[in-house]
């Protein structure tokens, strides 16, 4: 079927261009018009799709050409914008900064490619004039299709963008929709990889409408929207999912909370779609697992901050280690897994108990381990599938474990690194690896068939 998605992708040179925090001014000043908005984050990372649900407040997914080809991207990309005015897709790194760095593939160029999405290339004048028009068309040129279609200034005078403008648009023949003075009072403050507190909230909220005034005033707006209204029509293919037949839906009991909160939307709805029914619950704040639930879900996020609330909850660590020993299906991804071992290292550098399913201790470290995509491929029949079976997903942490398993091996796309990590049965799968169901959907229909088998035994 082919369906008018009005769209648009913000994207930049290279990192530290301003783009988030002037997406996330766009992205308010259209919620603030009244508009329904559908935003996007180019790659895997969890935070800029929370940061713009729990503080803007739209419906927010990642778009990611690594684990979904153009069909299936092209399927989640319209799924989440049913029923908007606009979709708004941030762009991770640089433009055509894609695998291993040195291929397009899995770029935010290679997701406006495959969603024929008008990019809008933000473009930091900090340092720079005359010059700035040399980096554009570099940008308009790299490949023979771009997709750039417009420009915004970012860190410039009025002045000098008045003096700029019309060089762009006469020399280069691309659309400048405006400009972003320097905004020393509106940045983003960094975050514990993007960590944003309950009762940071209300602040956020109040400088990013200060932010969306000021773009009103700077930015054309209106033609942003209109070049994201004339866009063609995608040709949307929607994939046959398998369904559980079971006479009862499969309860899930899906961890979300401060400490675990890293989970692809798009994973628990595919889930929900092959039958299951999610029960959310809190291994921070609740004493034990929700009643009569046939599997688990523990999702990465922030235990290491959480370790001692995690540890001092002792009846809700004792409930998922017997459910776990008892054979419920379990995945266990990230900071999941962390909680699952004897002891963690907290953020504080004390060891705490965890949940002990695991007899060994997880521990901090001084750099960023095994980070990046990764293909991982079944070494013996487990939880999700059979020996053989791959399913893609990605690493990063500062973490690390006394026993980061061997069920599974993964290697990188780009380059000769590989490993083996996770810990896997017919029942458990605990390891570092974020796992994206839509890789694999035929992996996350074994985890439900484990469930209902568990259910029904």
């Amino acid at each position: 079927m082919k369906r008018h998605i009005p769209r648009i992708l913000l994207t930049a040179p290279a990192s530290g261009s301003g783009k988030t925090l002037i997406t996330c001014g766009i992205l308010q000043a259209l919620v603030n018009r009244g508009m329904k908005v559908a935003s996007y984050k180019c790659g895997p990372d969890y935070i800029d799709p929370m940061f713009h649900g729990r503080v803007i407040g739209t419906r927010s997914r990642n778009l990611d050409t690594f684990f979904t080809d153009t069909e299936t991207t092209r399927y989640l990309f319209a799924e989440n914008a049913s029923d908007c005015d606009i979709a708004v897709t941030e762009g991770v790194m640089g433009y055509y900064d894609g695998l291993g760095g040195v291929r397009t593939e899995g770029s935010t160029y290679d997701v406006a490619a495959a969603l024929a999405i008008p990019a809008v290339l933000i473009v930091s004048c900090r340092g720079a004039s005359l010059s700035i028009l040399a980096m554009i068309k570099g940008f308009l040129e790299y490949r023979p299709d771009s997709r750039i279609k417009a420009v915004i200034l970012n860190q410039i005078s009025p002045m000098i963008y008045g003096q700029l403008k019309p060089l762009i648009e006469v020399e280069l023949g691309v659309k400048v929709l405006g400009y972003v003075p320097k905004l020393t009072d509106l940045n983003l403050e960094s975050r514990h990889l993007g960590l944003v507190l309950p009762g940071e909230i209300e602040s956020l909220k109040e400088k990013l409408n200060r932010l969306a005034a000021v773009l009103e005033e700077t930015l054309d707006l209106d033609a942003f929207c209109t070049l994201a209204e004339d866009t063609e029509e995608l040709t949307i293919q929607v994939p046959e999912i398998p369904v559980l037949e079971a006479p009862k839906k499969i309860r899930l009991a899906v961890a979300a909370d401060d400490a675990f909160c890293f989970t692809y939307q798009d994973n628990l709805k595919l889930l929900e779609t092959m039958g299951a029914e999610l029960v959310f619950f809190s291994p921070l704040q609740d004493k034990k697992l929700p009643e009569e639930v046939d599997g688990m879900i523990l999702s990465g996020g922030y235990p290491e901050l959480h370790a001692k609330t995690l540890s001092e909850n002792r009846s809700m660590r004792e409930a998922i280690r017997k459910a776990i020993e008892d054979g419920m299906p379990c995945i266990a991804e990230c900071g999941g897994f962390l909680y699952l071992h004897r002891e963690l290292e907290g953020q504080d550098g004390v060891f705490y108990p965890m949940a002990g399913v695991l007899d060994a201790k997880a521990y901090r470290t001084d750099r960023l381990g095994r980070f990046g995509y990764i293909t991982l491929t079944a070494e013996e029949d487990q939880l999700l599938g059979k020996a053989g079976m791959e399913i893609r997903g990605h690493e990063f942490h500062y973490w690390d474990s006394e026993q980061c398993g061997k069920s599974f091996h993964a290697k990188k796309p780009v380059g000769k690194r590989e490993w083996d990590c996770v810990n896997s049965s017919k029942s458990l799968y605990a390891g570092f690896p974020h796992l994206f169901f839509w890789s694999n959907p035929e992996a996350a229909y074994e985890f439900l068939k484990k469930c209902e088998e568990y259910h029904g035994c």
